[in-house]
Parts: C-alpha cells; structure tokens; sequence
C-alpha cells in the first residue's frame, strides 16, 4: 500500500484526476442503476421533461427525465454500461487484430508482409466512419454488428508499430541467440518478442479508447448505433438534440461524461506513453 501511495502521489495531477473519473465512470457504469428506483426503459407521460431537482424539478428525478418521462440517472448508467462495453470490446478487437497482423508481418516477412500492409494502407485511406455507416445502413443494426465495426477501427494502426517493434526486437542479440540455439518460433514470440513490445500495444490502446468512444457515440447519436430499448449516451444525446433550449439537460449531461471520458484516458495514454517509451524517458534525463 506504501508503495502504491508513493506512485500515486509521484502522478501528476492531471492523471490523478484522469484515473479518478475513469474509476468513478467505471462504477457509475456497473453500479449507477442503484442511485435510482426506475428502470431505464420506464415510461411515465405525467413526468416528462421534468428539470434537475436541483434547479426545481422533482426529488424523484435527480438530474430530470426525458421526452417520454424516463428517469435521466437510470438512462445515464444503462447508457454508460453500453458505451463503455462496446468501446473495450470494440478496442480490444482492433487491438488482437491488428497486434496478430503486425507480429504476422514483422516475422514472416516476404508475400505475407506485402499483403498485410496493402491491406493496412487500403483501410487508413478509407475513414473508417464511412464503412460503418454503410454496413449498419445496409444490414440491421445490432449490438454485435455494431461491435465489430468499431472493432475494425484503428487496427492498422496497431499493424503498423507491431510490425515495427518486431523487427527491432527480433535483431537483438539475445533473440538472434535463442534462434541460434535452436528455440522454437513460438518461444521467441511468446518469451522475447512479446513481453518487449507490450507496452507498444498498451499505450495505443489508451490512445485509441477515446476515438472508439466518440466513434460509438456519433454512430449511435446519428440512429446506426444502439437501437431501442437499448441505449447508450450518443443515443441519449440523438433523443435531447431537439431540445437544447427546453430541455439541456438532456444533452449536457451525456456529453459531458462523454468528454471527461476521452479527455481522461487520452491524458492517461500520453502518460503512459511517456512512463513506458525508454526513447522519450532518456530524451527526459538528457533535458532535466
């Protein structure tokens, strides 16, 4: 715990604020739905657009309801539950695909890296919002479609520094000797390559979370993301768009946790990528 204390408190502020709205967003996502007594989905015409209890509206209704009378907290966790899985997993999907490709590529080399990478400059010349739109237009959107399209976002750029911190490590000499030696493929990758260029994939994997959580909400906020009665806070934003002057809270409330979020884990990964590239560390000593 002493130890803990002493890395915590060696964080800058802003991290420190980072981690703390990540965790609380984190527990508001899992455990929100017991501020409130109402389901999500519960409709109540005679309570409808009624104001944050704290600017007069009722105590019931802690930050108000919507256009059909749906308590906003509860609205507000289920959608932050749904964001949050759908960017993880979505992010984690991009990750393991493009991580997969990249190690494919730097090890193989030859046909195998040719058609990996034109693969990887096909999808970075083509925005990966325009795909989405396409197929959730054309299909029926789901959660799992949905899903899958986010997870198609950012893995070349994965592909790309894998591929790249591959063939650094696979030239060192401790890696050349294990080959030498007679170590299988595997062993190299799993014992040596791997664990080296680990805090390569972590660090982009900060830096995309935020792109796939903006990416989410405006798939959901334009009606192909989440579809009813699922929610998430892009949908909840899409349902209050019409009522800025009326009803703000509709959209001020979500969009807000929305950009504490990226700004969070984007502040996060840059401290990441600062703490765990020994390039940007030793350029760090040679300054102070």
């Amino acid at each position: 715990m002493k130890r803990i204390s002493i890395i915590w408190s060696a964080m800058p502020l802003a991290v420190r604020i980072s981690i703390t709205f990540i965790g609380l967003f984190v527990l508001f996502a899992l455990f929100g739905s017991l501020l409130t007594n109402f389901d999500f989905r519960q409709t109540s015409l005679l309570a409808r657009l009624k104001p944050p209890s704290f600017l007069g509206g009722s105590p019931d209704h802690f930050l108000g309801t919507d256009d059909r009378g749906r308590d906003l907290v509860a609205r507000l966790a289920a959608g932050a539950q749904v964001t949050l899985l759908v960017a993880v997993t979505g992010t984690l999907i991009g990750a393991v695909l493009g991580s997969v490709l990249g190690l494919i590529a730097g090890g193989r080399r030859g046909r195998a890296e040719g058609i990996i990478m034109m693969a990887v400059d096909v999808q970075a010349s083509i925005p990966i919002i325009i795909i989405a739109l396409f197929v959730l237009a054309i299909f029926k959107s789901s959660l799992t479609l949905l899903i899958i399209m986010i997870g198609f976002a950012g893995w070349e750029t994965y592909a790309r520094l894998v591929r790249a911190a591959t063939l650094s490590v696979r030239e060192r000499g401790y890696v050349t000797a294990e080959r030498v030696l007679g170590a299988s493929t595997s062993r190299i990758y799993l014992r040596h390559i791997l664990p080296n260029i680990f805090s390569v994939i972590l660090v982009q994997f900060t830096i995309n979370l935020p792109l796939t959580v903006l990416l989410e909400t405006g798939l959901s906020f334009l009606g192909l993301g989440v579809q009813p009665p699922m929610t998430s806070l892009g949908e909840i934003m899409s349902n209050g768009r019409d009522r800025l002057t009326t009803a703000w809270w509709l959209t001020m409330f979500p969009g807000g946790i929305i950009f504490c979020l990226a700004l969070s884990v984007s502040i996060l990964g840059d401290w990441l990528r600062d703490q765990l590239d020994p390039t940007l560390r030793s350029a760090g000593a040679r300054t102070g």
